[in-house]
């Protein structure tokens, strides 16, 4: 776990203000990686009892902008946030039980996949998703 002077020196290097919010969501989002913004609120809560829910989604969009948690959302399902940020990995889902895990990128070198037509685009991020079954939900 990220301990309050950790998070703080990240919250400085990125710009931010240190704040006890901004601690507690960034120690949620490191503990349970893919929690989507209820889960957060509740790790946030269990540790700063006064922390609303609305100030979750504010810091939670504070620390996404300034690139120190990730957001996703695949299709079909609600956003979750992550404090694996940078280096452009993509996620497995189950489509039975719906866990998410991280998969190391797919050739090795952001962004992981080259389009055969950029249409310009200088590209620094491919989003790659893939579903299937977990070993736990395989019959």
């Amino acid at each position: 776990m990220l301990t309050d002077d950790d998070c703080g020196r990240h919250l400085r290097a990125a710009g931010l203000r240190v704040t006890r919010p901004r601690i507690a969501v960034m120690q949620a989002v490191r503990a349970h990686p893919h929690a989507d913004t209820d889960q957060v609120f509740r790790f946030a809560r269990a540790r700063l009892p006064e922390v609303s829910q609305q100030t979750v989604y504010d810091v939670l969009g504070a620390l996404t902008s300034a690139g120190l948690v990730r957001r996703i959302q695949p299709p079909g399902h609600v956003s979750r946030y992550e404090s694996r940020v940078g280096d452009n990995h993509h996620h497995v889902i189950c489509r039975t039980c719906g866990f998410i895990g991280d998969v190391d990128c797919a050739i090795g070198e952001a962004p992981c996949l080259a389009p055969a037509d950029d249409r310009g685009f200088v590209i620094d991020e491919a989003e790659v998703i893939y579903w299937g079954r977990c070993p736990d939900c395989v019959p």
